[in-house]
């Protein structure tokens, strides 16, 4: 693993965030402001903004790793399968079929599933399900693909969140194998255990997968998130839109404004939104896309900087406080 520091006499750094603006009308309507680490194709930083050396939790953008665990401890799964288990789906129906039929195949149902009760996250597939008359459920939950495949891996052993129990023993050296050190451990909103790291070490995650070797565990789960980027996550959302629109691409996003992706030159990068609110990334995403040369497909700008909307027509965009690149057309 190549120096985490990197070259400091090549490194662009700044102790302030990348600020994100909404704008509606010719008034800013909210800021937010973004740490951001950028890694160079042969994994020196070559870009910091922002505390990116205070603890992180990486939260879901931490799931390729979990997904290199659960192989590496022999779970039996496809590569449809790995990719679900690598992802966040949005709830939609294809979605839950893939997970109730990786269930299955090991002889399992959804009620042995212990990811908390949801809805499904995209807002369609909510309603879909809400007017079929379902309420929350493991299954619909984002999570319930990593949970099945958790499960697979501990032999159907309800424990498998544990903290303690061998599977996330080896959950938690995969983040450290592909990250760095583990600062802190707490528990995400499926119940799973959550690892911090660095942002500057959650960057190598994506780094490790991208140049990873297709016959390691790590290969298989970057070659299945490339393969089926729509299990990753799901339709119109970042992750799958990015990785389809820009083929050798990575990307996984996580809750509170993470997300970390690979690009199709080999540059990796993590950010982190300090409020949380994960409409701050994309704006970020498209400057990175564009300062290194990469086109910026129509489909990939319209999700990463949606118009901001008033009585249904465009009226704003969001935007880097730079101005070098406005991602949303302001109305006439």
């Amino acid at each position: 693993m190549p120096d985490p520091a990197g070259d400091a006499a090549e490194r662009s750094s700044t102790t302030n965030p990348v600020v994100v603006e909404v704008v509606r009308g010719e008034v800013v309507e909210s800021v937010h402001a973004v740490s951001l680490v950028v890694l160079a194709p042969d994994g020196s930083v070559v870009t910091t903004a922002g505390a990116v050396d205070r603890p992180v939790y990486g939260r879901s953008s931490l799931k390729p790793a979990q997904a290199v665990a659960v192989l590496e401890v022999g779970a039996d799964l496809t590569e449809r399968e790995t990719a679900l288990a690598a992802g966040s789906h949005s709830g939609e129906p294809g979605h839950l079929a893939a997970v109730t039929a990786l269930l299955a195949r090991h002889g399992l149902g959804s009620e042995a599933l212990r990811c908390v009760p949801d809805l499904p996250l995209g807002a369609g597939a909510a309603r879909a399900w809400l007017a079929a008359g379902h309420g929350p459920a493991p299954l619909a939950m984002n999570c319930s693909g990593k949970h099945a495949a958790m499960l697979v891996a501990a032999g159907g052993d309800p424990g498998y969140l544990d903290p303690d129990h061998p599977l996330q023993h080896a959950c938690r050296a995969a983040v450290a194998e592909l990250a760095g050190p583990v600062l802190a451990a707490s528990t995400d909103g499926c119940g799973a255990p959550a690892f911090a790291t660095t942002l500057t070490d959650l960057a190598r995650v994506p780094w490790s997968l991208a140049r990873a070797d297709p016959a390691t565990t790590t290969g298989r789960v970057a070659a299945a998130m490339r393969a089926h980027p729509w299990l990753v996550a799901g339709t119109g959302r970042l992750d799958t839109v990015l990785m389809a629109e820009l083929p050798g691409a990575l990307a996984k996003s996580g809750a509170e404004g993470v997300l970390v992706a690979a690009l199709p030159d080999g540059t990796a990068l993590a950010a982190k939104v300090d409020d949380g609110h994960a409409r701050a990334v994309g704006p970020v995403l498209l400057d990175v896309l564009a300062a290194v040369g990469l086109p910026v497909p129509d489909p990939v700008a319209a999700v990463a900087a949606p118009a901001v909307v008033g009585g249904g027509r465009p009226v704003g965009g969001l935007r880097t406080r730079s101005g070098a690149r406005e991602h949303a057309d302001s109305a006439e």
